[in-house]
């Protein structure tokens, strides 16, 4: 597959989440990409994702669906951009499958992004780095505030103790 090429993070536009995680890459990366590993650690509990589609290839659709701990269900629908086994996913809720615009986000993330999962191998595991370009500074800084660093680092976290099990 074509790579993408990225630019260096941008500290006003970009958020980022950089750990080294205790399982090999090819487990991460089963399990980002698999619909019934994802809907058992991508929202922090006690929050659940309760549907997954996943067709992994650029333009393919990424979607989820996040049920609220009070029943409230939030759809996110997304495009990959770039898919690289093993080491790289990159999509866009900027974009409906088959690159189609879209009109508005369709997430309880009321702005567009893209997200960038990167995978190194590692000595003690795999070097994970969760990239999230925003358009603007407000933007940015409205995902801060919704408390991006804790609910991706939780969501680490579960993503390493499914891996652990798989």
């Amino acid at each position: 597959m074509t790579r993408m090429n990225l630019a260096l993070p941008d500290p006003k536009l970009d958020l980022v989440l950089e750990r080294i995680v205790d399982v090999p890459r090819e487990l991460v990366w089963a399990a980002w990409t698999t619909p019934q590993h994802l809907k058992k650690w991508f929202t922090p509990l006690p929050w659940t994702t309760v549907d997954c589609e996943i067709d992994l290839r650029p333009g393919g659709i990424f979607r989820t669906v996040m049920r609220s701990p009070e029943g409230e269900e939030f759809p996110n629908l997304g495009c990959y951009l770039d898919v690289v086994t093993n080491e790289r996913l990159v999509w866009t809720n900027a974009l409906a499958p088959g690159y189609r615009p879209a009109a508005q986000p369709s997430s309880c993330v009321p702005f567009f992004f893209t997200a960038v999962i990167s995978l190194e191998a590692h000595a003690r595991g795999t070097k994970y780095t969760g990239l999230v370009m925003h358009s603007d500074e407000q933007h940015t800084q409205q995902h801060a505030a919704m408390g991006f660093h804790d609910g991706w680092g939780t969501t680490l976290d579960q993503l390493v103790a499914l891996a652990k099990t798989m």
